[in-house]
């Protein structure tokens, strides 16, 4: 008999994607997609059921369904999706503790699967060539989505603990990033001209849609254990990925680039937390080989492969409208004329 698989987050556009090809997965009985708003994009096959994890009535959704197998997509990973940082941060966390408590609840539960992120190791000066899946972070997170990424993965350890029957892998993949997908990168890459900090170029590695939501499919369905590492082979410098999108860069000195993501964020362009600028900076590269020998994927797109599929599918290049670009040069005359008179006043 099949897996009967429950699915959060199914309103986004990864969420629907995944819930519509595990549908048709012959290992598959039965998908149950749950979320706060009906997904806009196909879901397939997948039974909606409208609910929120934060609210315990997760659990009668599970026990009811006679769930097996529980994939955990319902981590927003910027502000502005979730209607500001507060709201985001209840539903990544206080969503995942009750999420979890509901799997520990229901004896039938037997898989968990967990979409996390490499951004739990952080971005700094003082990183590794590569993070491996036992590597620490050099300077731990503190704001935002990696701090939440960094909290969910803290719970599901303890729920592991708690019930060691059930199977858990935790799959970190790098930033996303294909034809289809939006997110902060991926906003970031169709700005008109690319703010960079002065000094630095970002080692950076992506998985292609396609292969990030394969290697879901295959921690759903497969007998991966434990935490893998997720993205594509190799890496390309921000200076390069820069040129591949057709983009000029502008440079920033770092102590303004704060203030340059805030300027962004109020245009609406792009959602830069402060983690993402320091990512921009020192870049981030996992080692991979955990994720072909236990989970048994092999990419079709190495990282620079899928950023040009990305450029290529959304046509990253040519200005904004008039209006928006008045919108964000408004914006930044406005922060950097606080910045560049805070440091004249330091300097004076």
């Amino acid at each position: 008999m099949g897996h009967v698989v429950l699915v959060t987050g199914v309103s986004r556009y990864l969420g629907a994607r995944f819930a519509r090809m595990t549908s048709t997965d012959p290992a598959v009985n039965r998908v149950i997609g749950v979320d706060v708003v009906p997904p806009e994009d196909d879901i397939g096959e997948t039974e909606f059921v409208r609910a929120d994890i934060r609210n315990p009535v997760i659990a009668k959704v599970i026990g009811r369904a006679r769930v097996d197998t529980v994939v955990h997509m319902g981590v927003i990973a910027t502000p502005t999706a979730a209607g500001g940082r507060p709201t985001m941060k209840e539903i990544n966390v206080i969503g995942t503790m009750q999420l979890l408590a509901a799997c520990q609840r229901s004896p039938g539960v037997r898989r968990l699967v967990i979409k996390s992120t490499g951004a739990v190791y952080g971005s700094s000066p003082r990183d590794p060539a590569m993070f491996t899946e036992d590597t620490g972070p050099k300077v731990i997170p503190r704001a935002g989505w990696a701090k939440d990424s960094v909290e969910v993965e803290g719970y599901v350890r303890g729920f592991s603990r708690r019930r060691p029957d059930v199977e858990v892998v935790t799959l970190r993949l790098a930033n996303f990033i294909g034809p289809r997908v939006r997110t902060a990168m991926t906003d970031y890459f169709r700005l008109p001209a690319l703010p960079t900090v002065l000094g630095f170029d970002a080692r950076l590695q992506f998985v292609h849609e396609d292969d990030g939501l394969e290697a879901l499919r295959l921690a759903t369905v497969g007998s991966a254990l434990g935490v893998i590492n997720v993205a594509g082979d190799g890496v390309i410098t921000l200076s390069q990925a820069a040129r591949l999108a057709g983009h000029p860069t502008v440079g920033v000195p770092k102590p303004l680039s704060g203030l340059v993501g805030q300027a962004f964020r109020r245009t609406g362009l792009v959602d830069f937390s402060r983690e993402q600028l320091d990512f921009l900076c020192f870049g981030r590269v996992m080692d991979t080989t955990r994720m072909r020998t236990v989970l048994g994927l092999e990419p079709k797109y190495t990282t620079r492969e899928a950023f040009e599929d990305f450029v290529c599918g959304q046509q990253v290049h040519g200005p904004l409208s008039n209006e928006r670009m008045e919108q964000v040069e408004h914006a930044l005359l406005q922060v950097l004329g606080r910045g560049l008179g805070w440091s004249a006043q330091r300097i004076g």
